[in-house]
């Protein structure tokens, strides 16, 4: 059986369904390690002592889904997990993973897998450029992985806009890639350890390589990171990333998903739905709050200074002040000069910028 592709093909051998369906069963999704909640300080030049990050299994999402992600309190970026979150499905015709964890981390990644499945890992899918979901791809891919990605991903990649210091391994850059069309249809279908599996390239919100992964059996979607519920949103604009992106991407996630089905971000608790819902309130809230500072003539500096997201501090978990000025800084931004989307991608002048 073959996956339904907009690229080239792929090895049949890695499609074969297994003999009967796991199925999603009662119980799930099991939280088995909830991230941390803080609140997290750290030193002055503190670094990330990253031979100390254990690797584990947070979530069972069904019988032959779980994720991934790295201990509480030790990444500064991300403390509450360290890393970016991996899914992992597995079975008798492989194992498919969703990212591929920070560069320091992958090996680790591996080991916490074999713990749970022997199989041979067949599928890479990247979600977004970040290096805390792509830094392994060059392991995985000398494991034996085929990557995909978003073609914008595989540019970004290539061309490094905002990453100027961080150069791609070539055995890591996606090989197998697919353009974003209408919203919310599948670029590519695989069927697999009894799962059918969509890739769904994303409009520009997080970045402009965004994909969401739909696991039908089990009911779940792995949502990266244009959703957050550790600190306030981050759309990375030197990725081409939005913020009226993020909101597209939520109304999308609307229509997709029932009312059930387990939502995965890159980092945080899983949610459903309905979770979603404050979330894009804030963002539609905070948008027309600068858009009215913005239109009495009020610098970035005094916009800052009204304290715009106070309302929300008390919900947002992991709050920093960074967080909060990096957010009101990208409202900004957006409204104030900002190329429009052509051809499902957004091209951004080269700044600093480009972390997770």
């Amino acid at each position: 059986m073959k996956p339904r592709l907009l690229s080239p093909w792929v090895p049949a051998a890695m499609c074969v369904v297994s003999v009967g369906a796991w199925g999603q069963e009662r119980g799930y999704p099991i939280t088995v390690v909830p991230p941390g909640k803080g609140p997290y300080q750290f030193a002055p030049g503190y670094q990330t002592p990253w031979d100390k990050i254990e690797m584990l299994v947070t979530e069972k999402l069904s019988p032959n889904l779980y994720s991934l992600h790295g201990s509480a309190g030790l990444d500064p970026t991300h403390p509450d997990a360290a890393g970016g979150r991996v899914a992992v499905l597995f079975g008798a015709d492989g194992v498919l993973m969703v990212d591929t964890q920070d560069p320091q981390l992958a090996s680790k990644t591996l080991d916490r897998i074999r713990t749970f499945t022997t199989a041979p890992i067949k599928v890479v899918v990247n979600s977004h450029i970040h290096p805390d979901h792509t830094g392994g791809n060059a392991f995985f891919a000398k494991q034996g992985a085929l990557i995909f990605a978003q073609e914008n991903l595989r540019d970004e990649m290539l061309n490094l806009p905002g990453n100027a210091g961080r150069a791609p391994d070539p055995a890591g850059v996606p090989t197998m890639t697919y353009r974003y069309g209408s919203p919310g249809s599948p670029a590519v279908t695989i069927h697999m350890d009894g799962e059918t599996v969509d890739f769904i390239p994303m409009m520009p919100s997080h970045t402009a390589g965004d994909t969401i992964v739909r696991f039908n059996t089990a009911n779940v979607i792995y949502i990266e990171d244009f959703y957050r519920n550790f600190g306030y949103p981050f759309a990375d604009q030197a990725n081409g990333g939005s913020i009226r992106g993020m909101i597209e991407a939520i109304d999308l996630i609307e229509k997709i998903a029932g009312p059930d089905t387990t939502l995965v971000p890159g980092h945080g608790t899983l949610v459903t739905k309905k979770d979603l819902l404050g979330y894009r309130a804030m963002l539609v809230d905070i948008l027309a709050k600068v858009q009215k500072l913005g239109d009495q003539g009020k610098s970035l500096d005094e916009i800052l200074a009204a304290n715009l997201t106070g309302p929300y501090d008390s919900t947002t978990l992991g709050d920093t002040k960074q967080s909060k000025d990096r957010f009101i800084t990208e409202v900004y931004d957006e409204l104030k000069d900002f190329p429009s989307v052509v051809n499902g991608v957004r091209k951004m002048p080269r700044r600093a910028g480009g972390k997770q």
